[in-house]
């Protein structure tokens, strides 16, 4: 038997590398779209009007189809990989979010955007906005930097601009913001995140306690993207009641997308 050269294999071995990039390049592109969560309005709310929400329907950025699982218990799981985000059809200017996760890995990372733009550049294949992040408690151990622990605030609820967005911290950490106190639970545990969100200013309630937000984002409308960061994560009774409009100019809503 005619052996295979080292030059050749490399060679083979190279192209092999290729197809698979281009095939997984190509099914981050591909087309898919799921329901999940649901929608309201206050004045729905306040009149009493019943059976009027709607679902969530989420339209893929630049993630796979098999990343994203709806069960019948209601429950969207994430596998983290790859790492991209999808969105929702839709903008939202002013609204009140609650959603529940929990991770599934430690140290596991995640995260929602709001008033993104949905359409990541350059390199980076994470979108512009404000995230609300998502991070296990273990994640300061797995990332101690020279040996020394980074502190707990950190882990849950950091918020901030990203992609060019601008934001002002209520507590900053640099241009971020983290939360004045720890109330995160760990892996397999479910967490409880409520999010007021007007006209540029973002709350954030965790597990039943404001502590934290941002004031003066530069962009005030958006779409919502979920993140796949790596690591499964799950979430539930995700709902946006949607709250009045305000003064909003042109240059601080994201461009609309196709669809």
């Amino acid at each position: 038997m005619k052996k295979i050269s080292i030059k050749r294999k490399s060679a083979l071995l190279s192209v092999l590398i290729i197809v698979m990039i281009a095939f997984q390049a190509e099914a981050q592109n591909e087309a898919f779209e799921f329901e999940f969560g649901e929608e309201d309005t206050l004045e729905n709310l306040i009149s009493g009007k019943s059976g009027e929400a709607s679902t969530i329907k989420w339209i893929n950025v630049n993630t796979v189809k098999e990343g994203w699982t709806v069960g019948a218990d209601g429950v969207l799981v994430n596998l983290g990989h790859p790492i991209g985000v999808v969105r929702s059809e839709k903008q939202y200017e002013n609204f009140i979010l609650h959603v529940e996760w929990r991770h599934m890995e430690a140290g596991g990372n995640s995260g929602i955007f709001a008033w993104s733009g949905a359409d990541p550049k350059g390199n980076s294949p994470l979108p512009d906005g404000v995230e609300i992040q998502m991070l296990e408690l273990d994640w300061v151990n797995i990332n101690a930097k020279d040996g020394v622990q980074q502190p707990i605030a950190y882990v849950h609820g950091e918020v901030w601009g990203v992609g060019g967005v601008v934001t002002l911290p209520d507590n900053p950490r640099g241009e971020r913001s983290k939360s004045v106190e720890n109330r995160c639970k760990g892996k397999g545990e479910w967490n409880t995140y409520d999010v007021v969100c007007v006209d540029g200013v973002i709350k954030l309630s965790v597990n039943g306690k404001f502590v934290n937000g941002i004031s003066k984002s530069t962009q005030k409308k958006g779409y919502f993207c979920l993140e796949s960061e790596g690591a499964e994560i799950h979430f539930r009774n995700l709902k946006v009641i949607e709250l009045p409009p305000g003064v909003t100019t042109a240059e601080q809503i994201a461009p609309l997308l196709n669809k």
